[in-house]
């Protein structure tokens, strides 16, 4: 039962970690843009990823997303080192990747973990290929949607505001901006809490195979302490903030206006909640990357600055590798322990 309650904690370090990480993807453009100044930014953002837990409890009566997650390795497979092990190496990477100012994901961080454990302890057979190959598709399908919708969403308003004074209409956007980020920091809040909640479930439901205290039967047994706290630790995060990687997303990719971080900000919201109702963890930072290079694209595809948008993609394909690897070696550690 002690190695159930550290991999809570741990993934709850992990959640508030992925919540200051991942800080900049809600409000890198309002920030880059001065309609809030950073520290506004990150509490207006913490706000809105907890009303994403009521959201889901009482609106959509359910984590789907938690489900998939909790699933991405055999059931039968799943013990508590594998579990810790996994988190761990997520931790590492997340880390490692804040430092370096790298926006990578999250989401792909601690499914990766999970999985390398798995298969170092049992081999391929113990992995869902099935839900693992759907979660990698969308680190292209996200960022490709959120720049479709970006680039389309931008023509239509430039369309509509096309005799608007441009003085006026930045007054506008600027109040826009408000709204648009919180619908992202909802969609963030929705999607990202629920894969820490995945993973505890995994573990809880690997304890009762045990026979340990805290055990569940399944996911649908899971309390409702484990999605509060989630949701908790993710804002707190956010709270944090995360500066390096907002210069990164608000200003290196393109120069964002407040009207483009608008149709940014809703583009990528569209994109996590079409995902949410998918039920396919997805990265936020990839969504937002995305929405943010369809903006830039509508302007001349020379705005956008291709150098740090392909190193961008270079960290995004790696890291579900990398973190595998990682939980692999951490995995082989403890069970010279065991």
């Amino acid at each position: 039962m002690e190695l159930l309650v550290i991999i809570i904690i741990l993934a709850l370090i992990f959640d508030y970690i992925n919540g200051f990480h991942d800080a900049a993807n809600s409000i890198a453009t309002i920030v880059s843009t001065k309609v809030l100044t950073p520290f506004q930014a990150v509490i207006w953002a913490a706000f809105f990823n907890f009303v994403a837990f009521f959201i889901a409890k009482y609106i959509i009566g359910g984590f789907g997303i938690a489900n998939t997650v909790s699933k991405t390795v055999m059931e039968q497979y799943i013990t508590l080192p594998i579990i810790l092990s996994g988190v761990i190496a997520a931790i590492t990477w997340n880390l490692f990747t804040w430092w370096r100012g790298i926006p990578s994901s999250s989401s792909h961080t601690l499914i990766g973990g999970f999985a390398g454990a798995a298969i170092m302890a049992h081999g391929f057979g113990a992995i869902q290929v099935n839900i693992i190959l759907k979660i990698a598709a969308f680190i292209f399908l996200a960022p490709l949607i959120g720049m479709v919708v970006a680039f389309g969403f931008t023509l239509l308003v430039l369309y509509i505001c096309r005799r608007a004074r441009p003085s006026t209409a930045e007054v506008w956007f600027k109040k826009l901006q408000l709204v648009s980020s919180a619908l992202f920091s909802i969609g963030h809040g929705l999607n990202d809490s629920q894969k820490v909640m995945g993973i505890i479930a995994a573990a809880m439901i690997a304890a009762h195979s045990q026979g340990l205290g805290m055990g569940i039967n399944s996911i649908n047994d899971l309390p409702d302490w484990v999605a509060f706290s989630c949701f908790t630790a993710i804002s707190l995060g956010t709270m944090s903030g995360g500066w390096k990687i907002v210069k990164t997303m608000g200003t290196r990719i393109t120069k964002v206006t407040p009207l483009e971080g608008v149709i940014a900000e809703t583009a990528g919201a569209f994109t996590l909640y079409l995902t949410e109702f998918l039920k396919i963890p997805v990265s936020t930072t990839h969504t937002i990357t995305g929405a943010i290079i369809g903006v830039g694209a509508t302007k001349r595809l020379s705005a956008v600055r291709w150098g740090v948008t392909k190193s961008l993609m270079t960290a995004w394909v790696l890291t579900i590798p990398v973190s595998g690897l990682l939980a692999a070696g951490v995995y082989w550690i403890i069970s010279l322990f065991s």
